[in-house]
């Protein structure tokens, strides 16, 4: 049985629009599978603190496991972190907190399922300049005193004496009268703490007590004497 032209050309018309479908179905696929190339990092501040932050713009969504390493001379020195992330169109970024050094080197690697196990192509490397550090703020004993207000200039009047210089200047009241004189020897037994007529004063008196006794003395022998006779 022979196949009529109308009949051979549907039959091509349909071929042509399934494979053109199945190419477009592949390469919707491939368009939706997660890719190494959606993802990329970057070391930055937040502020005064280190991070590195990894996007992902993996439309399809696919969970992948992202692992950031410290590099040192080509070999991981230590782990960073690791965190889950979930892309999608817009993008969705995760951070790793890394207190990282000038020009530091950083490897960043993704794990989502079969479809990708690699690392992002370049590394990540921190810039050149540390992030700013807070200034301390001034302490209580740092905080500048106010200066003192110099004191007003001294009125063109007549300045009023003080009173230690009116008293001063005061004559001193004399006594009256009635006061009592200090006295007699005071001043020098003051000075000396003994009156200098001292010793003159204690002679005399040691000559009438010899003398006083003395004429005891002879009153009693002459009173005996007149009773013997």
């Amino acid at each position: 049985m022979s196949i009529s032209r109308r009949t051979a050309r549907s039959v091509r018309i349909l071929g042509v629009a399934s494979a053109t479908a199945a190419l477009a179905l592949g390469a919707a696929g491939n368009a939706l599978a997660c890719n190494i190339s959606e993802f990329s990092a970057e070391a930055k501040c937040d502020g005064t603190k280190g991070i590195i932050s990894v996007t992902d713009v993996d439309a399809s969504g696919a969970k992948a496991t992202v692992s950031v390493f410290l590099e040192s001379n080509g070999a991981d020195a230590k782990k960073v972190g690791e965190q889950e992330v979930q892309g999608s169109r817009q993008g969705v970024t995760i951070t790793f907190a890394e207190d990282w050094k000038p020009n530091a080197t950083y490897r960043v690697h993704v794990k989502a399922g079969n479809q990708v196990d690699a690392d992002i192509k370049e590394n990540v490397t921190a810039p050149s300049t540390a992030c700013a550090t807070e200034s301390p703020s001034p302490s209580a004993s740092e905080t500048p005193k106010p200066s003192k207000t110099p004191s007003s200039p001294a009125s063109s009047g007549t300045p009023s004496a003080n009173p230690s210089e009116s008293e001063s200047s005061a004559a001193p009241a004399t006594p009256g009268d009635n006061a009592p004189s200090p006295a007699a020897g005071s001043s020098n037994l003051a000075e000396t703490g003994a009156n200098s007529n001292t010793p003159m004063i204690a002679g005399i008196a040691g000559a009438l007590v010899l003398v006083g006794g003395g004429a005891v003395f002879f009153g009693m022998r002459r009173r005996g004497a007149s009773k013997s006779s």
